[in-house]
């Protein structure tokens, strides 16, 4: 028995080079999890069980194959750049999404094994060699730095970053952390470069102050990060409030103008009434009615209630592009905008192009009328926007105007529709409905969950 414990301990306390390569796979494996989390927390994703795990299984094996068959530094390359396919294909974020939410554990790990692994040589008065080829050094190091990590996961789990905001930036701003985020790879790369070759001979207090210096630099970059998207949300509120500000205006002028005729139009239904006319009452509650809806979706134009700055100014932009040209809008919005099963920025672009169609068919019609529904379909677990529209070309083939270029109008390209199909079809939980009424051409989007 002794003999046996003194094997393990002889096995573990010196170099063994197999040991090391058994360690690695499960060391790989944590790794990836970890990573995953950091992941999933920081930008707030939803993801299914199957996604988790087929991540976790794709990755591990990755980083397992890269680490055997490939010498450093090739296959930490190879393993960024194929992490990060993973990545785009099972969660379907954005590039720029995808690429920070890579990157990201990278710097962490960095920073904390390059707080830990000086203060740890010096403890034990080992070299760097012995803690990557000495397997009780080696799992001791990793238990350390993975008990940080999951410390850091924690505290990412119960504080709201405002990374999220990400999707509402413009390409000027996403460029520019792009940048800062390479530098800061560039930075850690040279970092550790310094760690491997240098660190025997590095006193405690310069790595303790290249640690510090880094932190600092990270941390004075997230909070850049936080004050630009706060200052880009707080633009887009403003914006929003300048376009509720014009539909109060518009709302007021139209109660005083009711209120104004109240008595004339109770007088007005009295006479009907009197004369029991109620043919000529019925026209006159329908013109009454017109009215009454145009207030009521003034009403319904609130940020409030539109919950989403983005998605409020188109609407409202619409709205009041439509009923310059004399379009009759009728809205009915009962749909959560921070629940939407759906990119806003592609969300965006569909409902933009859509009631682009739909504003320039019902136009030309002698009855010009567009109605809009957000709401839920919980029996079929579906967000439903459907457009409807009047329309002249009752001939219109509702599955070849989505081809590119196919269009029936004069000056246009006919990709608008195209695009929209693009979108649909890179969307997994996304369809549109496309039908027509003797009356009305709809334009159904569905967004399952």
């Amino acid at each position: 028995m002794m003999e046996l414990l003194n094997n393990i301990w002889l096995a573990l306390s010196t170099p063994n080079a197999t040991l090391i390569n058994i360690i690695s796979v499960p060391a790989i494996s944590l790794e990836v999890l970890f990573t995953l989390l950091l992941f999933l927390n920081t930008f707030n994703v939803t993801s299914s069980k199957q996604q988790r795990i087929l991540y976790v299984i794709l990755c591990s094996f990755v980083g397992i194959v890269t680490n055997i068959l490939l010498p450093s530094p090739f296959n930490i390359f190879i393993n960024y750049i194929l992490t990060f396919l993973i990545n785009f294909s099972i969660f379907k974020l954005s590039f720029f999404k995808t690429f920070i939410g890579v990157i990201i554990p990278t710097i962490l790990f960095a920073l904390i094994e390059g707080l830990t692994l000086n203060p740890y040589l010096s403890a034990f008065k080992i070299t760097y060699e012995q803690i990557t080829t000495i397997p009780i050094h080696r799992i001791s190091y990793s238990l350390i730095t993975y008990t940080f990590i999951y410390i850091t996961i924690f505290f990412i789990k119960h504080k709201d970053f405002p990374i999220y905001l990400l999707d509402i930036l413009d390409k000027k701003t996403k460029l520019t952390i792009f940048i800062n985020v390479v530098l800061a790879l560039f930075a850690l790369v040279l970092q550790a470069f310094v760690t491997v070759f240098y660190i025997d001979v590095l006193p405690l207090i310069i790595t303790f102050l290249s640690f510090i210096t880094l932190l600092i630099y990270v941390s004075v970059s997230i909070y850049s990060l936080t004050k630009t998207t706060k200052l880009v949300l707080a633009k887009q509120q403003l914006e929003s409030a300048e376009e509720y500000n014009k539909t109060l205006k518009v709302l007021h002028d139209n109660v005083r103008s009711f209120k104004h005729d109240f008595d004339n139009i109770v007088t007005t239904i009295g006479g009907y009434v009197k004369t029991n006319d109620m043919d000529g009452l019925k026209k006159y509650y329908v013109q009454l009615e017109d009215d009454c809806q145009k207030v009521n979706n003034l009403y319904l134009l609130n940020p409030e209630i539109i919950n989403n700055p983005g998605i409020y100014n188109l609407l409202t932009n619409k709205y009041y592009n439509a009923d310059s040209k004399g379009i009759k809008v009728n809205m009915s919005f009962l749909l959560d905008l921070n629940e939407i099963k759906m990119k806003i920025y592609e969300f965006a672009r569909i409902l933009g192009i859509l009631l682009d169609n739909a504003i320039e068919a019902s136009e030309e019609c002698d009855e010009k009328i567009i109605n809009i529904t957000f709401r839920n379909d919980d029996k079929n677990h579906r967000q439903l926007i459907i457009i409807e529209n009047t329309y002249n070309d009752k001939n219109i083939d509702t599955e070849k105007i989505f081809g590119k270029g196919i269009t029936g109008k004069e000056n246009h390209t006919g990709l608008g529709l195209w695009e929209v199909q693009n979108i649909i079809k890179k969307t997994h939980n996304a369809n549109l409905y496309t039908y027509k009424t003797e009356k009305y051409f709809v334009q159904q989007l569905e967004l399952y969950y």
